[in-house]
């Protein structure tokens, strides 16, 4: 049986608990409280299970910190391409939303509240293989930069139905240019 999203004793990782619950459910940060199945990618949001969120010294600047963020689902049919297997398009939206749960969660534990807000800049994706309905993806997402005013994150869906990785990717993400004054 699927843990209850609202709870988070099925987090792993050294966040403060103040952080997980404000990411459990994900779709929740994500989209609102008034969710609806209209919304892009809401019916796959909803299926997101946060499973670790840790703050870590990165292993090559140990002065450095880096954010892991870990996300779980089931290929279900909504995800799919014209062949059966996971579609591009919903990898890409995977890896947007959830290395941005990583940069958001980063900011959050590290008071770092401009983080929250950022928009994305560019996503580089490499596909590696399919996955099919009832395949279980785990999805781990890493900071690895943390600018003052660009930020970015790699994050890797792995199949462990099949022990192999589907797709990886590089997302950059920005604070927005404000608004230019309207005549």
């Amino acid at each position: 049986m699927a843990p209850d999203p609202a709870d988070i004793a099925h987090i792993s990782g050294n966040v403060p608990d103040s952080v997980k619950r404000a990411l459990c459910p994900p779709s929740v940060f994500l989209l609102g409280h008034n969710l609806t199945d209209t919304q892009f990618g809401a019916s796959i949001c909803k299926r997101l299970v946060s499973k670790e969120i840790a703050i870590l010294n990165k292993a090559e600047e140990p002065l450095k910190k880096e954010c892991r963020f870990v996300c779980e689902l089931t290929t279900e049919e909504d995800m799919l391409n014209g062949g059966g297997t996971v579609h591009g398009g919903c990898s890409a939206f995977l890896i947007d939303i959830c290395s941005s749960l990583a940069i958001i969660a980063f900011g959050l534990a590290q008071n770092e509240p401009q983080l929250v807000g950022t928009v994305s800049q560019s996503l580089n994706i490499v596909y590696h293989s399919p996955a099919v309905v009832g395949d279980k993806l785990r999805i781990v997402s890493i900071t690895t930069t943390i600018g003052s005013r660009a930020v970015s994150a790699r994050t890797e869906i792995w199949n462990d139905t099949h022990h192999r990785l589907v797709a990886s990717g590089t997302h950059i993400k920005m604070q927005p240019s404000p608004p230019k004054a309207s005549l």
